[in-house]
């Protein structure tokens, strides 16, 4: 008699997987990070390496600054009391911030409401008025240099001074109001209409609930003017030129070349001196810088 063995079925027998998958991933992924770092190293040297040229130049003597040597024999950290202590200099100082900050508050305080109401506001024209705002940005200050010269030296008898440079910005300014308005727009309308549920005017609902939300709006916007009131270099020549008084630090770095040679040791000196006050405020609100900036383009 015959027996039958009935066997089970055996597994389905799986294909291995390839043993080189997992350090080829790895290897992919290293080589990876070691080439955003290389990139990320050379863009970082690409913009420090003129910095620390500026600064070793600015320590050598006036015999070895721009001879070719990029290492300094000796730090000449006088250079930097010399910087100071050329005449006008701290006048230049007290002009450029004066000018900066002046500059700055105005803009913020006559743009911050113009943006508001392009933003917030339902009014016939309102796209126009923007088209008009966006318009004037395309027109270069140098078409109108000479009319507006005209008026402020004959009419207000203002030249010589910076307050022909100064004034303009209590009657807000095209670009600034742009960034602005592009940021209120991603403020939702609901707190807006809370404000007034509660009885809050417009002016309220501006100072208390708007200011506060665009923060990083309004830091972005201040940082670009302060930037541009502090190198402002053609408009203090034009205006100041002929008071030196009234030069600011971007002007008065001019005064360091002569007409047949140029101290370049004191002109880097001076260079990092009007600098510091950029990078050093930049430094501190960068956050709040880059936070506005992208939140102004969310919303057209």
């Amino acid at each position: 008699m015959t027996t039958t063995t009935l066997s089970a079925p055996s597994a389905p027998v799986r294909p291995a997987a390839p043993r080189s998958s997992a350090p080829a991933a790895r290897r992919k992924a290293l080589l990876h990070w070691i080439a955003v770092h290389a990139i990320a190293v050379a863009a970082a040297l690409f913009f420090v390496l003129p910095f620390v040229f500026v600064f070793l130049t600015s320590v050598m003597s006036d015999s070895q600054a721009m001879s070719g040597e990029l290492w300094p024999d000796g730090w000449h950290w006088s250079n930097y009391a010399e910087v100071f202590n050329t005449p006008g200099f701290l006048d230049w100082w007290r002009n450029s911030l004066i000018y900066a900050g002046l500059g700055t508050a105005f803009t913020l305080i006559s743009s911050l409401p113009v943006a508001y109401a392009l933003a917030k506001f339902r009014f016939r024209g309102r796209r126009t008025a923007m088209i008009l705002v966006i318009s004037t940005m395309m027109l270069p200050p140098q078409v109108v240099v000479v009319p507006m010269y005209l008026v402020w030296a004959q009419q207000f008898h203002l030249s010589g001074s910076l307050w022909p440079l100064i004034i303009p910005m209590a009657f807000g300014d095209a670009y600034s109001i742009f960034l602005l308005r592009q940021f209120l727009l991603t403020i939702p309308r609901e707190y807006l209409e809370s404000a007034k549920v509660d009885g809050c005017g417009e002016l309220r609902t501006l100072l208390r609930i708007i200011v506060p939300m665009a923060k990083p709006g309004i830091a972005a916007v201040a940082l670009f003017q302060f930037f541009y009131c502090w190198n402002d270099y053609f408009g203090p020549q034009i205006y100041a030129a002929q008071n030196p008084g009234a030069w600011t630090l971007s002007y008065g770095l001019e005064s360091f070349k002569s007409a047949h040679s140029v101290n370049w040791n004191l002109t880097m000196a001076a260079t990092l001196l009007v600098m510091a006050p950029v990078i050093i405020v930049f430094f501190f609100a960068q956050k709040a810088f880059v936070e506005g900036v992208t939140l102004t383009g969310v919303k057209g």
